[in-house]
């Protein structure tokens, strides 16, 4: 009754959209992290373990005050859905222009004269951080598929805290 947009639309359920999307970070987030680690390997020793040590701390802290932020508000609006949902619905659609932009700087940056070694820190950071968020993902989907437990806040979750503390009251 749809037509044939509705047919064709690659919809699956929330679970595979946890899945995708802790996939998805987790190849970008190595893919970085692999790149950042092939441009510190080829300068000295001392260099590579100062800027190496640079972007694991920003990754560590794009992580805890960024990019797990994302993760989770993510993860709460997948778990929302109750319908099968299109394929690419694992981020909302503006986060797909940021993504494109950030490809683009990307590519500008690695064709430009900035020198490699300075460019794996902001690589290494961004990477640890995609990388250390795509967990979230797995946590949720772990505990929907295999512990039965309904999908939504993971214990971690400060939205989820703020939620029981106000419903307690």
């Amino acid at each position: 009754m749809g037509g044939l947009p509705t047919k064709l639309k690659p919809a699956v359920s929330g679970r595979w959209l946890l899945l995708l999307a802790g996939l998805m970070w987790t190849a970008v987030g190595a893919m970085l992290c692999r790149l950042a680690y092939i441009w510190l390997n080829a300068v000295a020793v001392k260099t590579a373990v100062v800027l190496g040590a640079v972007g694991i701390i920003l990754g560590l802290a794009g992580y805890r005050f960024s990019f797990i932020k994302i993760a989770r508000k993510n993860s709460r609006r997948i778990c929302q859905f109750t319908d099968k949902s299109c394929v690419f619905a694992f981020q909302v659609w503006k986060s797909y222009l940021i993504i494109a932009f950030m490809i683009g700087l990307g590519i500008f940056l690695r064709h430009s004269s900035f020198p490699r070694h300075y460019l794996a820190v902001i690589y290494l950071a961004v990477g640890l951080a995609l990388l250390l968020s795509s967990f979230l993902y797995y946590n949720l989907l772990w505990r929907v598929v295999a512990r039965g437990y309904p999908c939504g806040p993971l214990p971690f979750d400060s939205k989820a805290d703020e939620t029981q503390n106000s419903a307690a009251k």
